[in-house]
């Protein structure tokens, strides 16, 4: 793990650095969801399967929302204190978020079980579907149950790439992505589980990527995670949430986008006709749908991989009162990302 002087070395180095390992993960985080759809899409459970998925999948969207409110906060929180020269409120910004994560992540899973029917209404499931509902059903429960592993994972992510070691946070997500791709296979066809071997897989991924993040807090190069850190601090949980609100934000947007998509689908896909004159129905519809949403967050998670790549140095210089650095690295991601997207 090669350190790098965020306030001296070259930012196009630096952006680089941090970049190109972000995009990488946030790629390989979006396959997660596409190979579920592939491989779901293969199975006996086809259509009804992908539809399936597309109703659980604001749920996880919510998930990860929460895990980036509180993982992107800590992380560039842990910057500009670092920036700043405290070393005590730097690592109190990610032992916090370690903790609030824990809860969070522990809560979430447990309201999954408790309003599981409800939650499953909400983003767009009809009983009346009985196949698909089914499907809905057990592939809920099992992700639900890895929202821990998947949402601690996902926010200890930014702070090991804060912590100057981008290139191990994307071999955290990558072995969890390659784990999921070897498992979907065997538990959805070898075991036949369909639908919930998918959810397995996906879940074991996730497991694997929690353990690697978990292993990188005994050997951080600038902070330890310790009783005193994990102590929750009043000004630092507040900073945590203030800084991280804007991704919750983010997170969801799409959540309500897609929570009204799949409704609509769901109510109205009975009144669309295929070419023979019989009704699409609400699965198709919501399987369509779903696999184009989760092929467009390949594109995003381009452009956001570019700019969370730039966070630690921008949160770095800005601690350190550097704010010639500060402007040179938003001027180079804004034009990294409009060559990207154009």
């Amino acid at each position: 793990m090669k350190n790098y002087d965020l306030g001296t070395e070259k930012i196009g180095r630096l952006v680089r650095h941090f970049s190109v390992p972000c995009v990488i993960s946030m790629l390989v985080a979006a396959l997660y969801n596409i190979v579920d759809q592939i491989f779901i899409g293969w199975s006996e459970a086809g259509a009804f399967g992908n539809a399936a998925t597309n109703i659980v999948y604001p749920f996880t969207v919510l998930a990860l929302g929460l895990s980036l409110l509180v993982g992107d906060g800590a992380a560039a929180n842990f910057s500009l204190e670092s920036g700043r020269k405290n070393k005590e409120r730097a690592e109190k910004s990610v032992g916090n978020g370690f903790f609030i994560l824990v809860v969070l992540s522990v809560l979430l899973c447990l309201m999954g079980f408790i309003f599981k029917s409800q939650i499953l209404k909400l983003f767009g499931a009809n009983p009346a579907e009985e196949l698909c509902y089914k499907f809905a059903n057990q592939y809920f429960s099992v992700i639900c149950a890895g929202f821990p592993f998947y949402m601690i994972g996902q926010g200890m992510n930014a702070s090991i790439r804060a912590d100057g070691s981008p290139k191990y946070a994307m071999s955290c997500t990558l072995a969890g992505a390659i784990a999921n791709i070897i498992l979907d296979p065997i538990f959805i066809f070898a075991f036949k589980m369909g639908v919930k071997g998918a959810a397995i897989a996906t879940v074991i991924g996730q497991a694997l990527t929690f353990a690697m993040s978990i292993a990188y807090l005994f050997r951080a190069k600038n902070f330890k995670i310790n009783k005193k850190s994990v102590r929750l601090q009043a000004s630092i949980f507040s900073r945590i949430i203030s800084i991280g609100m804007a991704s919750l934000i983010v997170q969801l947007s799409i959540v309500i986008i897609i929570a009204v998509n799949n409704n609509l689908l769901s109510k109205y896909g009975y009144e669309t006709f295929a070419s023979t004159g019989v009704a699409f129905g609400a699965v198709i519809p919501l399987a369509v749908v779903g696999i184009v949403m989760k092929v467009f967050g390949i594109v995003v998670s381009i452009v956001i991989g570019i700019s969370l790549g730039g966070q630690p140095i921008i949160g770095f210089n800005m601690g350190a009162g550097n704010a010639e650095r500060v402007k040179e690295t938003v001027t180079t991601i804004t034009k990294i990302v409009l060559t990207v997207g154009s």
